[in-house]
């Protein structure tokens, strides 16, 4: 004779769905957010413009540099990801595939990744030198790594 056996199917009322995080409203806050992912891969020679009283578009400007189209991209690409765990998608992404100027459309926050050159060519800082200069403080790795690229440091290079 055949054993039969109850199966009690388990309840999914009770599991709740995971909720996603919201997004950052405070324009200085997602800065924040997004120069800590900048950091995270090493983005350098970094500026924060308010531009707030100048534009309608956005509060402001950040802007870093990577030292190859590859390190553009990565740090934009890092950026991204950390905004992403916090709710936020950007409106716009420009220049990824080029990778020497990427441009991440927040809103409120307008990040401005390029490589040293294009960054020379198009000189944001002097072309929005109506904006106001928001101090930032990269972390003291940054600033070797800054030190490091333009050759001030003996022990790095040939």
């Amino acid at each position: 004779m055949e054993e039969t056996r109850s199966v009690t199917p388990r309840s999914t009322a009770a599991r709740a769905a995971p909720s996603a995080p919201s997004p950052v409203n405070d324009p200085m806050e997602l800065a924040k957010a997004v120069l800590d992912a900048a950091w995270s891969k090493n983005g350098f020679n970094t500026r924060l413009l308010d531009v707030g009283r100048l534009v309608s578009y956005t509060d402001l400007f950040v802007i870093l540099t990577g030292r190859s189209d590859r390190h553009v991209v990565a740090i934009a690409d890092a950026i991204e990801a950390a905004m992403k765990e916090r709710g936020q998608t950007p409106m716009g992404v420009e220049g990824r595939q080029a990778g020497t100027w990427v441009l991440l459309d927040y809103g409120s926050v307008v990040v401005h990744v390029f490589d040293q050159p294009t960054r020379d060519f198009y000189d944001l800082e002097r072309l929005w030198s109506d904006a106001t200069p928001v101090p930032v403080e990269e972390p003291a790795w940054v600033k070797e790594f800054e030190r490091m690229e333009a050759g001030l440091d003996a022990s790095w290079g040939p």
